[in-house]
Parts: structure tokens; C-alpha cells; sequence
């Protein structure tokens, strides 16, 4: 059983909740964002719910839980809480942050707070899990020194019906904890453009698009992946921020910057980050061919690549009869590397060579 303890942390004071939180909490827990990602949470959310909030807070306390009211300058922010220990001394974490205080770091240093306090007080291990979606509640797992561990697909239905992925992370005693920014930051206006390609991370939206442009013959000539129905594309796009935030890959579609349309999409996978190192990997609509977009998407990739995060080296992989895509890598400044033979699958079921290229960080110079 946790001790009933006043926690500090930087500016922040956590303390068990109390009858004076009853106004914010109802304010809170009326946001929409709220509602999207606690899909259990009463809406509207009136005074008696607060109430029957509080009685279950002292009941979590009772029954070897903690439960903490966030504070700044005196005023309630925030709740983070913790199940009592299973039989293996294993604690779950949840938490929710008022809207005018999210975006200042509240979460993040109120789960570090309390992941340490109760490890320091026997805790074997303290996990939580986000939504694949809820790139708030991923950042603030990061932030804590909390490890990423797996997915656990469609866990958790929502108010829509919808079933949603949870992400899954642990702390354990004793291990060495870092709180990094994310290797990949995010575009600081939401996209990058030159004016006449626009490259932002893929959302549902483009699913339809991006399923439409796959089935292309010409595209379909040199992919390497099996077609996939819509479902899975829609699941695809609504990983992108989750695999942006934990540094696994980029997704980008790329639109006409005058039409919005859509024009094809470009990334960075297999992503060794001890390495700094990235494949890059794109395909473009037909109708989009020969005006010259895919030389501008690269681009615009490769100057943020080298420029935003630490990668040092990019590299590509294509089928050696693929002609344009050569063209297309080398306008980029790629150079040919190596020739794999009989590792790339083709349409008819047979293997062709692979033609790999790289592209070094300018600070490295050439390549001797």
C-alpha cells in the first residue's frame, strides 16, 4: 500500500484530490478530446460523475493504488493514477491533462514523478498504454523514460464502435531512464513545399488515393508488397504520427501544392537510428508523371532529412530495370552503390537484381 504523499515536481505539486477539484474536473472531463480517448468517460460529464470520481479515487488509495490530483500554482490541471500492484507487483498508469495546460510538459514530468515514486516504494513494474492515435498521451510515455514494448491490436473499442490499437510501454527498477526528444521532430508548419509540391504526414484521407495509386500497373510493375485491401491502408495511415513520434519510419503524401490533389507518397523505413541511417522509398500517381514532382518530393526530404534530425546517410533500393526511378535518385545527388542480384520480387513471380544507392550527409563530403 502507497503512502499518502504530497508529490513536488518542478513546478508541479500532485496530492490525493479533494472536494475543491469538483469544478475543474467537470470542466475537464467535458473537452472533446477527452471524450475521443477515454471512450468509459460519462458525457456529458456532470457534477454527481466527479463525485462518484472522488469516492473512487479514496477507494484506490484503500486498496493499495494512488491516486493524484496535478497541480500548478494552485490550481487542479490534471489526474494521474495508479491500479493496485497484481499479484507480480505490476501497477498500470493512466492519466489526463485540462486543456489549457496541455502542450507545457504537465503529463510527461507528472509520469516521471510517479513512475519513480512508485518504483522507489516497491513497485516491480509500472506500465501504461496509449492509443496508436493519441499522440499526446504517446509523447508523454516517452517523455516519462517510459520503453516502448509492442501493439496490441484492436484492444480497445471506442465510442464509434471502432476498435483502436494500443501501444504498450513498461519501466522497470533500476534501468537507466532518458527522456530524448523524438529523433523525428515534426515539421514545424504541419508540412514542408517549394511551392509546387506540398509533402505532409499521410492521413485516412489519402488512403483511398494511396490504395487507387498501388494498382497502378506502372506502380504495381516494381512493388515489392502484395496488394492489401482498404482496411489495412486506413490502419497504415493512422499509424503515421505514432511511427513519426517513436522514430520508425516517415510517411508522407505528396499533393499538388495549387490543387491539393493527390500526387503519391514518399518515406524513410528501415531506420537504424544507431546508425543514422534511412531507405528512402516513393511512388507517384501516373498522371503526375513527367512534370517533375517526384525530383521536387525528394528533395524537399532529403534537405529536412540532413538538415532537422541526425541522420547521416540515406539510402535506396530499385529494380534494375526501373529506368525513371534511377533518373529520379540521381537528380537527388544519390549515387549507385552495389547491384544484389535475384532479392527483388516481381509481378510474374520471379526475382530481379536490386540496384542500391546512397547519399551522404553533405558535412561527410564525398564519398572516396
Amino acid at each position: 500500500m502507497f503512502p499518502r504523499d504530497v508529490l513536488s515536481a518542478g513546478p508541479l505539486l500532485l496530492r490525493p484530490p479533494s472536494h475543491g477539484d469538483l469544478g475543474a474536473i467537470v470542466e475537464a472531463s467535458n473537452d472533446p478530446v477527452m471524450a475521443r480517448f477515454m471512450p468509459l468517460l460519462p458525457s456529458p460529464y456532470t457534477a454527481a460523475d466527479a463525485q462518484a470520481y472522488l469516492a473512487l479515487a479514496a477507494r484506490r488509495w484503500d486498496e493499495g493504488g494512488a491516486e493524484f490530483a496535478v497541480t500548478r500554482d494552485g490550481r487542479h490541471v490534471g489526474a494521474i493514477g495508479l491500479t493496485p500492484p497484481d499479484r507480480w507487483g505490476t501497477i498500470t498508469m493512466g492519466y489526463w491533462v485540462a486543456p489549457a495546460a496541455r502542450g507545457a510538459g504537465v503529463a510527461g514530468t507528472a509520469a516521471r514523478a510517479v513512475a519513480d515514486w512508485a518504483l522507489d516504494h516497491g513497485a516491480r513494474r509500472v506500465e501504461l498504454e496509449a492509443e496508436v492515435e493519441n499522440l499526446g498521451s504517446l509523447r508523454v510515455a516517452y517523455k516519462a523514460g517510459f520503453r516502448q514494448e509492442g501493439v496490441r491490436r484492436e484492444a480497445k473499442a471506442l465510442r464509434d464502435g471502432r476498435r483502436s490499437d494500443l501501444v504498450t510501454f513498461g519501466r522497470l527498477p533500476g534501468e537507466a531512464v532518458e527522456a530524448a526528444g523524438p529523433y523525428f521532430p515534426f515539421f514545424a508548419d504541419g508540412h514542408l513545399t517549394d511551392g509546387v509540391v506540398r509533402l505532409a504526414p499521410m492521413a485516412e484521407e489519402h488512403a483511398q488515393p494511396f490504395m487507387a495509386m498501388l494498382e497502378e500497373p506502372v506502380v504495381r510493375r516494381y512493388s515489392v508488397m502484395p496488394p492489401s485491401p482498404l482496411a489495412e491502408h486506413v490502419r497504415r495511415c493512422r499509424y503515421t504520427g505514432f511511427w513519426w513520434m517513436s522514430g520508425q519510419r516517415v510517411e508522407l503524401a505528396i499533393t499538388d501544392a495549387a490543387t491539393g490533389a493527390f500526387a503519391g507518397h514518399v518515406q524513410l523505413v528501415n531506420v537504424t537510428q544507431v546508425l543514422h541511417q534511412a531507405m528512402v522509398g516513393y511512388a507517384l500517381m501516373p498522371s503526375f508523371h513527367g512534370r517533375g514532382f517526384m525530383s521536387r518530393a525528394l528533395a524537399l526530404l532529403v534537405e529536412w532529412a540532413f538538415s532537422a534530425t541526425p541522420l547521416r546517410r540515406l539510402t535506396a533500393g530499385t529494380n534494375v530495370d526501373n529506368a525513371p526511378s534511377h533518373r529520379v535518385l540521381e537528380r537527388a545527388g544519390f549515387a549507385r552503390e552495389s547491384v544484389r542480384r535475384q532479392v527483388m520480387p516481381s509481378v510474374d513471380g520471379g526475382w530481379a537484381d536490386d540496384v542500391t544507392w546512397e547519399l551522404l550527409h553533405p558535412a561527410l563530403g564525398e564519398k572516396s
